[in-house]
């Protein structure tokens, strides 16, 4: 196996202060590798990234005919918790006639600081439909009353996540080594580097087929292009980097410094997993490899924060700086 390579570095003053290592992969459907730092092979959780594979069963079965892009947006999603959100996860569960009970995601507080602030000084309680993965749930609930299954959705022998596995199994080409509970309590399916590469690929291609799983795979990705900050929230990474990209990228942050991009004009895939599992770190990566790739112009000013991103003290001086390791930019 190849070592992992590195990734991002931390600037303090001249000195370089810390480094993260990682692997990284760029493919193509067929699963060729056009790029690589590390070790392809190396297995990993890929946690959140994986949302839009699990999510393939529900729309490529037709429980999803009447969901709205922005629905399919939010099934992808890590959001933040703002009022949009939850807003649309209440009503979604209302048309289910369901509750949030019925989300076994979790309470979480929201992660908008303006509505957390609120919902502190009025004692509103947080709720299963402010979790980040909210969206995810509700679209397994949805499968679940497609499927006349039972409600522990979140059981692996339930047929939801059968139906989650075989979607992964099948679209990175790896038969999955094993799982572990996810923050959110559903199982999260192990796989290759190569193969999280492999079918984010698959979804840039998609939609060039008549088959369900293409077409399921193109509305998803469109549905994450089109709403950038529903799959992720206001300020955060994966919507910066899609508005930057003016729809040329879906990007998908995953815990552990897991980050995923589809690229569909140039038909290929891009998956990276951090070895210490830092965001920071994981965040600089995707957005150098998108610059090397012709994704992202590096003069666009959202872009460029990422490429030299400053270290500020509470003093308010610039101490430093971040960004993705000189290799990944070519």
């Amino acid at each position: 196996m190849a070592d992992a390579e590195v990734l991002a570095e931390v600037y303090r003053g001249d000195f370089l202060e810390s480094v993260h290592f990682g692997h990284a992969v760029v493919a193509r459907p067929d699963g060729t590798v056009v790029d690589s730092w590390g070790d392809p092979h190396c297995i990993i959780l890929p946690r959140s990234s994986a949302k839009m594979l699990q999510a393939l069963p529900l729309v490529e079965c037709g429980a999803a005919k009447h969901l709205s892009p922005q629905q399919l947006a939010l099934v992808c999603s890590s959001h933040s918790g703002e009022g949009r959100h939850v807003r649309i996860i209440r009503k979604w569960l209302k048309d289910l006639n369901l509750t949030e009970g019925a989300l076994r995601c979790g309470p979480e507080p929201s992660r908008d600081r303006h509505l957390l602030e609120e919902m502190i000084r009025d004692g509103q309680p947080a709720t299963p439909a402010f979790n980040n993965c909210s969206g995810k749930h509700t679209g397994f609930l949805t499968l679940a009353a497609h499927m006349n299954a039972g409600s522990d959705y979140t059981e692996p022998d339930h047929p939801v996540q059968k139906a989650a596995r075989a979607a992964m199994e099948e679209m990175t080409g790896v038969d999955c080594p094993g799982y572990a509970i996810d923050g959110c309590s559903a199982p999260n399916f192990a796989t290759s580097v190569r193969g999280l590469a492999c079918a984010m690929a698959k979804f840039a291609v998609a939609g060039q087929k008549s088959g369900s799983r293409d077409q399921s795979a193109a509305a998803l990705r469109d549905a994450m292009i089109a709403h950038p900050e529903l799959v992720s929230g206001k300020g955060r990474t994966c919507a910066d980097i899609m508005v930057a990209a003016n729809g040329r990228v879906a990007v998908k942050t995953g815990a552990e410094g897991v980050y995923v991009a589809i690229i569909p004009d140039l038909g290929i895939g891009l998956a990276l997993k951090v070895a210490d599992g830092a965001s920071r770190a994981s965040q600089l990566a995707i957005v150098g490899l998108l610059v090397r790739l012709g994704a992202l112009d590096p003069r666009h000013p959202i872009v460029a924060r990422y490429l030299q991103r400053p270290i500020i003290n509470w003093a308010g001086i610039v101490t430093g700086f971040e960004r993705p390791a000189p290799g990944l930019l070519g």
